[in-house]
């Protein structure tokens, strides 16, 4: 039988064996008080309905809630008028990057990435037996701790300890993630193409001369 992992923290998180999972994690303090209240609610909805199935699934009106919601949040991140923007210096970012593309690149496939000011977004199959939050922790670890580094900070908090997560449920839904991804940086007026953000999954198969889409690690 297939294998589905299920775990409930701020929000519930589905991750099928062998699917994979579209990711954004967030600076601590990103988001205002009145989106936070927010996110609570939904929380309290989502586990006051006990809509989850014993086999770890979601109902569809659940998924179109949570992606709703998403939507939302992610708008107001590329806003960036609220909170920490340090991701914004080229040397937290290319941290960032780095770690993906390398340094724990045995732990998964990447498809896709977008480094923004105040959040991440990550598009990612497991290899072997890893699990999601096994990944998540090695990242977020590494990339705090050297980021605080970086900007002279000690023993403060840098991620968001949310995830908010999806996993990608067909071929289509994969072609609709990785564009979404890729283009937040022109969603968010920063640039006029995927391709020009350096932080990006576009613009790094540009640099590996890439004529077609594969994963980066």
């Amino acid at each position: 039988m297939e294998k589905k992992i299920f775990y409930h923290r701020n929000l519930p998180h589905w991750h099928p064996a062998g699917s994979s999972i579209f990711l954004t994690w967030r600076l601590t303090g990103s988001l205002p008080q009145v989106v936070l209240r927010q996110l609570r609610s939904l929380r309290e909805q989502m586990s006051k309905r006990k809509a989850i199935l014993d086999s770890g699934w979601t109902t569809d009106v659940q998924i179109m809630e949570y992606k709703r919601f998403f939507a939302r949040v992610d708008a107001i991140l590329d806003r960036a008028t609220t909170g920490p923007l340090w991701l914004k210096q080229i040397d937290v970012a290319n941290l960032v990057q780095q770690a993906l593309l390398e340094r724990y690149a045995r732990l998964y496939k990447l498809w896709s990435y977008v480094v923004m000011a105040n959040h991440i977004h990550v598009f990612l199959k497991p290899k072997d037996e890893t699990t999601i939050a096994s990944i998540t922790k090695h990242l977020k670890g590494f990339t705090a701790r050297e980021a605080n580094r970086i900007l002279g900070r000690t023993g403060q908090t840098f991620w968001q300890d949310e995830v908010f997560d999806h996993w990608c449920r067909d071929r289509a839904e994969f072609v609709r993630i990785v564009r979404y991804i890729e283009n937040n940086p022109v969603k968010a007026g920063l640039v006029k193409q995927p391709k020009d953000w350096p932080w990006s999954s576009a613009a790094e198969r540009t640099r590996r001369g890439l004529n077609e889409f594969r994963e980066l690690t």
